[in-house]
């Protein structure tokens, strides 16, 4: 039996990139319309305030230094995927996008960082890539090639589980699925196919399903620290659903980078060293 009262919460580290280049310049997913005037000094004031949640949650925050001409390097998520120190670096779908990949890779090396790979397959990262804690689940259908798989696994030296995405507008992993914990994730049933969601439903002990509208306003996108967990704050039933099992949500207003595509986990690459 779960016992809710006892959801431990851990320490963690992250990497994030603030978004001093921020502005939707193109089109690159579903969310994202160049006719519609963006709010670069809104952006920076709604990720500060997400940078500042995690440090008064106790977890450390790394930032990388943006690129101009680089509006999109804010989701630091894509830039890569870190666990056990080895990093695998991001292979971006679109040109607009590609030269981050460098930007990240070189960010690891200045670090210290002693296993850095760069990708052979088109992955984007903790975009597509999420971890349990034992297993890794590799979302492909619209950034991610299915291939990647085979090369995170290698890289890794863990299990693999690729999830197919089939609606565009959860067009990357971390849109429609997030990971409460080793038992417990939340996700939105209709982004999967069939054999993903038996997938899942073999992988967690509790699953939480998003409604329509949490889902539509990226409440998905979200950061969990084993039971406190950062979530858009526009996804008010989802918010619910997580306290009555015993998590506790944490507001995060991220409108204006909501325009991009993105929410709290999409500027958030955990670093798992």
């Amino acid at each position: 039996m779960i016992n809710w009262d006892e959801r431990p919460a851990t320490t963690r580290r992250y990497l994030m990139c603030p978004p001093w280049h921020f502005g939707v310049t193109y089109a690159i997913n579903p969310w994202m319309r160049p006719d519609q005037p963006t709010d670069t000094a809104a952006a920076i004031r709604q990720w500060a305030r997400l940078r500042d949640t995690y440090l008064a949650l106790g977890h450390d925050v790394r930032i990388i230094e943006p690129v101009a001409g680089l509006p999109d390097m804010v989701y630091a998520a894509n830039g890569a995927m870190v666990v056990g120190g080895t990093v695998l670096g991001a292979r971006f779908r679109y040109p607009q996008r590609t030269a981050e990949a460098g930007a990240y890779l070189d960010w690891f090396r200045r670090s210290g960082y002693q296993h850095v790979r760069e990708a052979e397959y088109v992955n984007e990262g903790e975009g597509d890539i999420l971890f349990t804690g034992r297993t890794l689940l590799a979302g492909y259908g619209f950034r991610s090639d299915e291939a990647a798989a085979q090369e995170i696994g290698r890289v890794f030296g863990l299990p693999v589980v690729s999830l197919r995405l089939v609606d565009p507008r959860y067009y990357h992993l971390d849109t429609a699925l997030c990971v409460l914990d080793s038992s417990t994730a939340m996700y939105y049933p209709a982004a999967f196919d069939d054999a993903g969601r038996v997938a899942l439903a073999g992988l967690f002990d509790e699953l939480i399903e998003a409604k329509d509208e949490d889902a539509e306003v990226l409440g998905l996108n979200a950061v969990s620290d084993g039971r406190h967990v950062v979530l858009p704050a526009q996804a008010q039933g989802l918010a619910g659903q997580l306290r009555q099992r015993g998590f506790e949500p944490i507001e995060a207003d991220m409108s204006e980078l909501l325009k991009g595509g993105g929410g709290p986990k999409c500027c958030t690459l955990e670093l798992r060293d």
